[in-house]
């Protein structure tokens, strides 16, 4: 079983913990635009408002994009199109699409709009930050702020030390793109990175949220997954705490049942949501997670159904 290897799924996992710290997200990786908002005020997320931006500018599948309202300190309002960019690859259009964003959100609420970019990818030196032409006098340049993941490998020591939760998140996300072909490897981080959770006695729900995100993001086969979860029992016998086993399964079950839903009604339709009752059945982890990931490359409900009817073994992906 060692041999399996677990698709590694950082897009949920971004989403839900940058929806959950959102200030703390603004402050690790913007202090300075994080300075200029007014806290007092809650910020709005717009995650239907910005899908229908997508749907109407028809800029193709997106990976984590959030618009999120804010107010200004001085009471100016706007709004920040925060997009981080996750996937392992280089993509020719990235600073095209970002200006498309900036530009169609604009239009539609002719608000300022301050785009950002957080690059997961583990290209060095792929760094797109601007787009722009000039044709006949005309000239367009738009520039947009970029955070390259990869740099924090330099500053390890910085990472520890801090206790936002966003540097266990840099942390975890470097661990699983170090660690994708070496599975043992990967099990001894994700154990220290929980026991560093531990140790720097964060709340209970900040050490629940954040563990769901090391453990979405540091997937295990089985067998290295029971270790796992052997030496955290141990290890909290030791800190005499308990988390793990707080740490519901049903919890990863709901988030990827929500993500499972939204891909099938914006590849779908609603109609399409009528196979979510028989999906709420299934209680494999992994058979989920393949068919979450199976909505972005199926063609019909039915090919859809295939993926979660097929024997276990038939639906474990490579990274």
């Amino acid at each position: 079983m060692t041999d399996y290897k677990p698709q590694t799924e950082f897009d949920s996992p971004w989403k839900q913990i940058l929806q959950l710290y959102f200030e703390e997200f603004m402050l690790f990786f913007f202090p300075l635009a994080h300075g200029e908002i007014d806290w007092t005020q809650q910020p709005e997320f717009l995650d239907k408002e910005l899908q229908q931006v997508v749907r109407d500018a028809e800029l193709g599948r997106r990976l984590v994009d959030k618009l999120v309202k804010i107010y200004r300190i001085g009471g100016e309002e706007s709004w920040i199109l925060v997009h981080l960019e996750v996937q392992s690859q280089e993509e020719s259009d990235f600073a095209q699409r970002m200006f498309s964003y900036n530009y169609r959100i604009f239009d539609r609420y002719k608000r300022s709009v301050a785009s950002l970019a957080v690059l997961g990818d583990d290209r060095t030196t792929w760094r797109p930050n601007q787009f722009g032409y000039c044709l006949f006098g005309c000239q367009v340049d738009f520039r947009f702020p970029v955070i390259k993941l990869l740099d924090y490998q330099q500053r390890l020591s910085e990472l520890e030390s801090s206790r936002n939760p966003f540097a266990t998140v840099v942390m975890a996300h470097l661990a699983a793109l170090e660690t994708r072909n070496d599975r043992l490897q990967r099990k001894q981080q994700k154990l220290t990175l929980v026991r560093r959770l531990y140790e720097q006695g964060f709340e209970r729900e900040d050490v629940l949220n954040l563990l769901a995100f090391v453990d979405s993001l540091l997937t295990l086969p089985q067998d290295l997954e029971q270790e796992f979860r052997r030496e955290v029992e141990q290890l909290e016998a030791e800190q005499r705490m308990q988390y793990i086993t707080s740490f519901e399964r049903n919890a990863r079950r709901e988030e990827l049942l929500e993500g499972i839903e939204l891909g099938l009604e914006l590849k779908f339709g609603t109609e399409a949501l009528s196979i979510m009752s028989e999906l709420s059945l299934l209680e494999d982890i992994e058979l989920l997670r393949a068919v979450r990931k199976g909505i972005k490359t199926v063609n019909t409900i039915e090919e859809l159904r295939q993926i979660y009817q097929m024997p276990k073994s038939d639906t474990q992906l490579e990274v």
